[in-house]
């Protein structure tokens, strides 16, 4: 197989594209640019650099790699720099990723091998994200947060800034973690929630900041944890209560 560049794609800065890739119509790839080899970015693709793309890594339809944070917005406005796009800090997409199409990956972001997004995920500035990890359609990963490997996140998730999430994590459909303890009514350092290694949260659980969810431990669907749950606990209600520990025989999720 020959790669192929679209004549209607704009490339404009260093840019070093691998073999066998194939830029579909109206890709922009600007600033400095790396990717390896049998890449596919689809069409209407946005890709600011600098961002560093492993191989066999494929963009779906209008994603967007290397947003510009909000920082940088507020400082062109301010006419502190010319463009939004200058200072962005490096982006790096693993080999063999799939980012489907309307998803958009802010600038700063660092994402493992085999990762795969589902259809417009939104991933805010400084976030990583372990290999091997499922993030599923409409999830929300705002800044500054860690995501284990192997993790599964499922559908319309949101994870706010300052979320810590070891290896082996489930987080069932419409999960929504929580950071700010006061609801802005008040100064406060916010603090995501932190889900040790092997926890499994059910759908539409609720977790207050700073709330710790010991290693394997089970949420079930719709509780609200207002309290730190130790290892190996099952809890569910509302507010979420300790009803038992999980069976040896259980394994962690996508083990």
């Amino acid at each position: 197989m020959k790669g192929r560049i679209h004549p209607s794609a704009v490339l404009d800065g260093e840019i070093n594209v691998g073999r066998d890739c194939l830029i579909e119509a109206f890709v922009q790839i600007r600033g400095n640019v790396r990717s390896g080899e049998r890449c596919y970015f689809g069409p209407g693709c946005l890709i600011q650099g600098p961002v560093l793309i492993g191989n066999q890594v494929f963009l779906g339809e209008k994603t967007t790699i290397g947003f510009s944070p909000q920082r940088l917005i507020r400082e062109y406005q301010q006419g502190k720099i010319e463009s939004p796009w200058i200072g962005l800090e490096s982006t790096t997409i693993g080999h063999e990723c799939i980012i489907r199409s309307g998803s958009v990956i802010y600038a700063g972001s660092q994402m493992g091998n085999n990762v795969r997004l589902g259809h417009n995920v939104l991933i805010r500035e400084e976030v990583t994200i372990g290999e091997g990890t499922t993030v599923g359609t409409g999830v929300i990963i705002d800044g500054n947060s860690f995501i284990g490997s192997r993790v599964s996140i499922q559908s319309n998730a949101y994870i706010p800034w300052n979320t810590h999430i070891e290896n082996h994590v489930f987080l069932g459909p419409g999960c929504i973690l929580t950071n700010d303890k006061y609801v802005m009514r008040t100064q406060y350092d916010l603090h995501g929630p932190i889900l040790r290694e092997g926890v499994s949260i059910g759908a539409g659980a609720v977790i207050l900041p700073n709330i710790e969810i010991g290693a394997g431990s089970v949420v079930g669907a719709g509780a609200v944890v207002t309290k730190n749950v130790p290892p190996k606990a099952i809890v569910y209600g509302v507010p979420a209560k300790i009803y038992g520990k999980i069976p040896n025989s259980w394994k962690k999720p996508l083990e």
